[in-house]
């Protein structure tokens, strides 16, 4: 694949390849840094920045002695945006409940429509982990489990996109549940409660209760957002 500027149009060289990148499967080569830098009329100095300014960003991937290859679709970048975020400030903690909540009510909605009996051994398996492990006090182990089950219910929605977002949010997510965990402890909880919260949503998908689904979410995150504010509290 050959690129070329158009007449009258100047866009710059990582606009270019984005382009290129765009066009091409993932997994594809990119041309050489030759071709590139001679359909552009550059040098290849300035085609290797570029390239290295899309490996940044999770486009391309570089590997010593090949060709850049392009990426196949990574929540990495995203994933690492919201870890700063929460790093910078652990309050930012809410702000994440606000999003979840715009993201996994409607997740479960469709899933109550659209799971498979696959999606549903997968969120049944990860409750089922979450309650071994209680007995046993593994916060690492439960946590774990129950980023399964939310990625079981995103992937049951049927909805790439949704899937792909809730991928990107595993890290920050991790933090989130071990800071909830512990406020839930604090207001007098236990970990069993936040099992039977699981289960509600997951009795809701089963018997096709898209509306019962989405309130089961909506309930858990609001009481999630609960214990995160009497875990940062503390701070």
């Amino acid at each position: 694949m050959m690129l070329r500027m158009k007449t009258g149009v100047t866009p710059t060289v990582s606009e270019a390849l984005e382009h290129m990148v765009g066009d091409l499967e993932p997994g594809s080569e990119l041309p050489s840094e030759a071709e590139i830098a001679s359909g552009l009329g550059v040098s290849r100095l300035t085609v290797r920045e570029a390239i290295k300014g899309l490996q940044a960003r999770g486009l391309v991937d570089m590997r010593k002695g090949r060709r850049p290859t392009v990426a196949f679709p990574n929540a990495r970048p995203i994933g690492d945006f919201f870890t700063a975020m929460i790093r910078r400030d652990p309050r930012q903690l809410l702000d994440l409940i606000e999003v979840r909540l715009a993201l996994e009510v409607q997740t479960a909605t469709l899933a109550a429509t659209r799971a498979s009996r696959a999606s549903i051994d997968a969120m049944e398996l990860a409750l089922e982990d979450m309650r071994r492990n209680s007995s046993d006090s593994d916060p690492d182990a439960i946590h774990a489990a129950d980023i399964r089950f939310h990625a079981a219910l995103a992937a049951a929605s049927g909805n790439q996109l949704l899937s792909f977002l809730i991928e990107a949010m595993e890290a920050p997510l991790h933090t989130s549940r071990l800071q909830s965990l512990r406020g839930h402890i604090v207001r007098g909880g236990t970990v069993g409660d936040v099992i039977e919260q699981h289960e509600r949503i997951l009795q809701r998908v089963i018997k096709r209760d898209a509306k019962g689904a989405g309130a089961a979410m909506k309930e858990h995150l609001a009481q999630t957002a609960r214990d995160l504010r009497a875990a940062l509290s503390t701070f």
